[in-house]
């Protein structure tokens, strides 16, 4: 903001533009603005939204407002709240500006009351109530208040539009990581996708299972680099072409040759790691294949793990190649978990340190898939992880068990 621009803000506005809308968080917005009011002119403050479905003011009104912050002294919002509240809510939706009052209340000290809207050009937010005990409100005061409620109006847009691209993005990628169920009856399966809270997108984890011949499956899990709804479309376009590649029947490492040239030949398409299992239940035996993947952990019947030793190629995108394949032996107590580094990474800490933890688990011995996944999600506490989870569990499963 230059110069002249700081000029025309009311006197305090900089503490306003520092203090209100310091996430993309609708309740801490309100909740900042609340604060920044009881600190500069008044005793007490309140925001009060209207639902997100409103109509323009003043109509809004009717639709009900619901109290999502306060701050300062409590006992001074309630009083007045049945004594012209509505009257003054009104009167600030309709006018597009503060409406100011003083109530006398029997046997109380005048109290100064000042309803500002919560208005953008394209829609009304909700009102701000001021409140304090003493003389009224100074045009310098009513100015500053009006401020910071058209800047914190502009956040909650932010805000709200915010969480519609989010939800737009979190519908688009559950739809597309379908239940893999079981594509075999000799195989089976448990999937989790769990987006991390805070502030990032959800974006580009994926997993896809593919039926092969001969009762095969191939196992995919991949994680587009970045966030947000870009990587949402690119990572739709990596299991599309995945999906056609695998149908060849090719081994895995050659499925990520063909899928690395086909993306780096695209050109617009952001690089991403992607690990491939083939499982062969008859045989017994997996076939693994990674461009820039973690490696998958393999549990035992008697729930301790490891680490399984597969050469990493380079990220999809590259164009470079050189993928290599490794194998398996696999009896019907080993579980095989596929991850996104989501599971283990921890920040400022080593990913072979991750990695160890993640191997270092005791699970309990005899469990299904579907419990087996649940306890490794509990035990890294991904649920708060600080990126997308993505995870899959397979296991061949035992003909004399129906």
């Amino acid at each position: 903001m230059g110069a002249e621009d700081s000029a025309d803000l009311p006197y305090g506005a900089e503490d306003a533009l520092e203090s209100i809308g310091t996430t993309l968080d609708e309740q801490t917005t309100c909740e900042e603005l609340a604060a920044y009011v009881c600190r500069r002119v008044c005793d007490a403050a309140a925001v009060d939204l209207l639902p997100e479905e409103a109509p323009s003011a003043p109509s809004a009104a009717e639709a009900g407002l619901e109290r999502v912050a306060a701050g300062g002294l409590a006992e001074l919002l309630e009083p007045w709240s049945a004594n012209g509240a509505r009257s003054l809510y009104l009167q600030a939706l309709e006018k597009g500006h503060p409406v100011t009052a003083s109530m006398d209340l029997p046997g109380r000290v005048p109290r100064q009351v000042m309803t500002v809207p919560l208005q953008t050009h394209e829609r009304s937010y909700g009102v701000l109530v001021a409140v304090r005990q003493g003389p009224p409100f100074t045009d310098r005061e009513t100015s500053l208040v009006q401020f910071a409620a058209r800047l914190a109006a502009v956040h909650l847009g932010h805000a709200q539009q915010y969480t519609a691209v989010r939800g737009t993005v979190f519908r688009l990628q559950r739809a597309l990581l379908t239940e893999p169920g079981r594509p075999h009856p000799n195989l089976d399966l448990a999937t989790r996708y769990l987006p991390a809270g805070g502030g990032a997108l959800v974006g580009g984890d994926w997993f896809e299972t593919v039926r092969l011949h001969y009762g095969r499956t191939l196992l995919v899990l991949g994680d587009v680099m970045g966030h947000g709804l870009d990587a949402a479309v690119d990572m739709t376009a990596y299991r599309s072409m995945l999906r056609y590649v695998a149908s060849t029947d090719l081994p895995p490492h050659r499925v990520l040759r063909r899928l690395d040239a086909a993306v780096a030949e695209n050109g617009t398409r952001r690089p991403a790691t992607c690990l491939l299992v083939r499982v062969d239940p008859t045989r017994r035996r997996a076939s693994l294949a990674s461009a820039g993947h973690l490696p998958p952990a393999l549990f035992g019947g008697d729930g301790t793990g490891e680490l399984l030793d597969v050469p990493v190629g380079p990220p999809l995108g590259t164009g470079v190649g050189g993928y290599e394949l490794a194998t398996r032996e696999l009896t019907t107590d080993d579980t095989l978990l596929m991850f996104t580094d989501g599971l283990v990474e921890r920040r400022e800490e080593d990913i072979d340190v991750s990695l160890a933890r993640l191997a270092g688990l005791r699970l309990p011995p005899g469990a299904g898939v579907d419990e087996l996944l649940t306890d490794v999600l509990t035990r890294l506490d991904a649920d708060h992880a600080e990126d997308d989870v993505a995870v899959l569990a397979a296991r061949i499963h035992s003909r004399h068990e129906g």
